[in-house]
């Protein structure tokens, strides 16, 4: 295979795969027929529903820059960093949430992501005490954040999901 000159000009984090220069934070709330479909649907509402997922830990890479918007074409393969909850308990509430820290004296950021019984404010506060923390064990200032949150109150079968997709 000849390599072409995009190919060339791409910093590649395992082969095939370039680093991200796009992120973005996505969230929705859903119920389904079974757990699986609540969080496919979750998916779909959040945007990100026809790709094929890969899930990452907590690293925004050094130069991504934010989108409101997630613009990716259904089939690729999507890093993401994300949680989510679902639940059957009738009544009960359910959040997830992220966060991204940026600190302006690094050329990377920190995601943070959090799921729980509890409500879209609290998950908020939490997933933001965690981005506090990881700002403060790695001995940066916290200078720049975003945040996403959800809740849900389940009727049958209920799904929260919260992400921060990572893009070329």
């Amino acid at each position: 295979m000849i390599a072409t000159e995009e190919k060339l000009t791409k910093v590649y984090l395992i082969p095939g795969l370039p680093m991200p220069t796009k992120f973005s934070l996505v969230g929705a709330a859903s119920e389904g027929r079974t757990e699986l479909t609540a969080f496919d649907r979750a998916l779909l509402l959040s945007g990100v529903g026809n790709v094929n997922l890969l899930k990452v830990s907590s690293i925004l890479p050094p130069g991504a820059v934010y989108q409101e918007k997630v613009d990716i074409q259904p089939g690729i393969l999507l890093p993401i960093a994300y949680g989510s909850l679902v639940s059957t308990e009738e009544g009960r509430v359910i959040s997830a949430s992220v966060a991204v820290g940026i600190s302006s004296s690094e050329n990377y950021g920190v995601i943070m992501e959090f799921s729980g019984y509890c409500s879209k404010a609290e998950a908020e506060e939490r997933v933001l005490e965690m981005l506090r923390e990881a700002f403060e064990v790695r001995g940066l200032p916290l200078n720049k954040f975003y945040v996403k949150a959800v809740d849900h109150v389940v009727r049958k079968i209920g799904c929260v999901f919260a992400a921060v997709p990572l893009w070329y």
